[in-house]
């Protein structure tokens, strides 16, 4: 009878600390490992946040900022919206701990919405202009906007995922291909931008088809020993517009190793020659081709200064900004390969505490995926994805394929309905 009972009884929930000596037990076997994320290493599942990794990485956290891009009739106006998306893509690292979600299985696909009845209000660009406080999310055009995100696992070996981004009422877009490179230190994870991970790619219609390019910084993942997981960056990074002929460099200032991190971050927006772009540096930009300088917080404030100007005004207030709910798709709607559907089983178990459970159900599906690849390598079959051409581009811009597009159709519309995949080893 005791025996019976007990399979009832949850397994005891594992505590932070202890969550986190297993975690580095695990990661000193990859001490001196180039690439620990190409490893694809597994990981038991209570150390697992009950997420799908496709689902927990986009850039909309949000969506408000992105369909503001394109407002302004001024391109360095353009410019400051692409940044203000920039500061808020990111929102669940500073207001939440670092996880590691699910691995993604190749073919493993994400589809959702976010809904907006407002947009962040146009920055003023000249020195006369009134300052508006960017943070302030006004009804300034009192329209309801619908943001479609539509990602699929391209390749597994190595992982990478492609993404597309559409507002479709604004004419702006975003694609590109997620991969990261991630190496373990000792005392921290080091993560950055995987070799076909070429940034994000924004693209507004109604101006033209300009095109802006943002290249990611490398992040560390720190606190590893003392039990406090946290994210810093001291990294460069930056944005280019060839159109408009302006170039944005960001750079985030190492921590000092006393007092509180400040997460400073500081920047120059300035006139460049797409066809002899050589700076990479904010020091070596000629003072004439300033156009704005950056300052301040990436978790709180950040400020744009006009050239010629000694008044900082806020570009965006992080401060009281959360990560925005999406809307997904029916249950009755999800395919089998569709994320949240995929991993059902496993975020059970992990939400009922049955973690042993979970690990099994877990490893289940990936000995399914060995399974598929064998069969396929095999067969001397390619796989390929199903919503986009390729697995990867040389260029980091995916394309969408035809049923790529009727699938960002239908999230626009409210039009779930796909069949089951019929490629072969999805």
């Amino acid at each position: 009878m005791s025996s019976i009972a007990n399979q009832d009884v949850p397994e005891k929930t594992p505590d932070d600390s202890s969550k986190l000596k297993t975690f580095l037990s695990i990661l000193r076997k990859f001490v001196g490992v180039a690439d620990i994320a190409s490893v694809r290493f597994s990981l038991p599942a209570h150390l697992l946040e009950p997420t799908p990794n496709l689902e927990y990485w986009n850039y909309l956290d949000r969506p408000e900022a992105f369909a503001s891009i394109g407002q302004s009739d001024d391109p360095l106006g353009r410019t400051l919206e692409v940044l203000r998306f920039w500061f808020t893509k990111d929102l669940k690292y500073i207001k939440g701990k670092p996880c590691k979600p699910y691995n993604s299985t190749l073919g493993e696909f994400f589809r959702c919405s976010w809904e907006v009845d407002h947009t962040l209000p146009e920055l003023p660009t000249t020195s006369q202009a009134s300052i508006i406080d960017a943070s302030d999310a006004r009804n300034t055009i009192g329209e309801r906007l619908k943001i479609c995100y539509l990602t699929e696992q391209t390749s597994h070996h190595p992982p990478v995922s492609a993404f597309f981004i559409d507002c479709p009422d604004r004419g702006v877009s975003a694609r590109g291909f997620d991969q990261i490179s991630a190496k373990f230190t000792g005392t921290s994870i080091r993560v950055a931008p995987g070799q076909h991970n070429l940034g994000i790619f924004v693209n507004l219609e109604h101006r033209d088809h300009e095109e802006y390019h943002l290249t990611h910084p490398a992040a560390h993942l720190g606190g590893l020993l003392r039990g406090a997981l946290a994210i810093s960056v001291s990294d460069t990074c930056y944005i280019t517009c060839a159109k408009t002929r302006i170039k944005v460099i960001l750079q985030y200032l190492e921590e000092g190793w006393i007092g509180r991190a400040q997460n400073k971050v500081e920047g120059v927006v300035f006139r460049y020659d797409p066809d002899k772009d050589v700076i990479t540096r904010m020091k070596d930009v000629p003072e004439g081709d300033v156009l704005v300088r950056i300052s301040g917080s990436w978790h709180g404030q950040v400020f744009y200064t006009l050239a010629g100007t000694s008044d900082p005004r806020v570009l965006i207030d992080v401060t009281p900004l959360f990560p925005v709910a999406k809307n997904l798709p029916p249950e009755e709607n999800q395919l089998s390969n569709e994320s949240r559907k995929f991993w059902a089983s496993v975020t059970e178990a992990i939400l009922d505490k049955r973690f042993g459970q979970a690990t099994k159900l877990k490893q289940d599906i990936e000995e399914r995926q060995r399974q598929k690849a064998a069969e396929r390598q095999k067969k001397n079959e390619t796989w390929q994805p199903r919503f986009f051409t390729g697995a990867v581009t040389p260029l980091g811009r995916p394309e969408l394929t035809k049923e790529g597009v009727q699938a960002l159709e239908g999230v626009r519309n409210g039009d779930y309905k796909l069949k089951e995949s019929e490629t072969k080893g999805a």
